[in-house]
């Protein structure tokens, strides 16, 4: 049961909050006080946001499309941005389609296809384990699986020319602008999520080299990128067989691409 917080409290949290930097003070003492279930746990919370702990790993929870996304210490944080992309997958999926989910992370892309879409059969993989604990508390469902591994090495074969949908968060910063990331990514969240290579594209140069083999005919590939990478992003999906065009959303400043591969015949 969350603390029920007298006025004097919430104002200390506020101020706490306030003079270690966040903007948005008032908004995340709200959240952490309908979360902690005791004052000392109210103040073990307020002790490791202010020190610069993500909001997201304090909580143990992240927001994404209206779902609680579970995301323990150490695990990427699921962006807003990335709302985006999961809408865009959704609107291509169909009820039944094969899905599957590569770079998942702590599976919020995947749990908000299957809130979203009926009897979807959903496949998610990541490299962290950290990561896959979350994503198989996240991801749930009688046809969904989570599996630990390098992009689509720990995938079953059976899905080789199946796919209807392959969505790719896949690290797309560049190796030279990490150390300008902020310091809640920078310091809490693996490299291996963040760090895309020396342009930033080379997991999504991978993941576009080898998704036509796995798609069925007509199926979709989206990958998150920035607006300024595009070009790039798009060049890979030329290069793997893929048509490919851009979706952007300026209200989440938020940029993917989507490669289709051509039907049969």
């Amino acid at each position: 049961m969350p603390v029920f917080p007298s006025a004097l409290l919430r104002s200390t949290v506020v101020t706490r909050l306030r003079s270690a930097g966040c903007v948005f003070a008032e908004d995340e003492a709200r959240l952490l006080l309908s979360t902690a279930g005791t004052p000392a746990e109210l103040a073990a919370m307020v002790d490791r946001r202010v020190v610069g702990f993500p909001l997201e790993h304090v909580l143990g929870w992240a927001g994404f499309r209206g779902l609680r996304i579970s995301v323990d210490a150490g695990v990427f944080v699921p962006r807003r941005r990335t709302e985006f992309l999961a809408g865009q997958a959704i609107a291509l999926a169909r009820p039944g389609a094969v899905v599957v989910d590569l770079c998942c992370g702590s599976g919020a892309v995947g749990a908000a296809l299957l809130a979203s879409l009926d009897g979807i059969e959903l496949h998610a993989a990541d490299i962290e384990p950290a990561a896959v604990r979350c994503a198989r508390r996240n991801v749930t469902g009688a046809n969904s699986r989570v599996y630990q591994g390098d992009l689509y090495e720990p995938l079953p074969g059976t899905l080789r020319g199946r796919v209807d949908v392959l969505i790719a968060n896949a690290p797309y910063v560049p190796t030279g602008e990490i150390p300008f990331l902020p310091p809640e990514a920078r310091c809490h969240e693996p490299l291996v999520t963040l760090d895309g290579g020396a342009d930033g594209l080379d997991i999504q140069r991978r993941v576009a080299a080898q998704a036509a083999g796995w798609l069925a005919p007509g199926g979709h590939l989206l990958i998150e990128t920035s607006e300024h990478q595009a070009p790039q992003t798009v060049a890979a999906f030329t290069a793997g067989g893929l048509a490919a065009r851009v979706a952007t959303c300026d209200d989440l400043d938020a940029t993917v691409v989507i490669g289709t591969r051509p039907s049969a015949g």
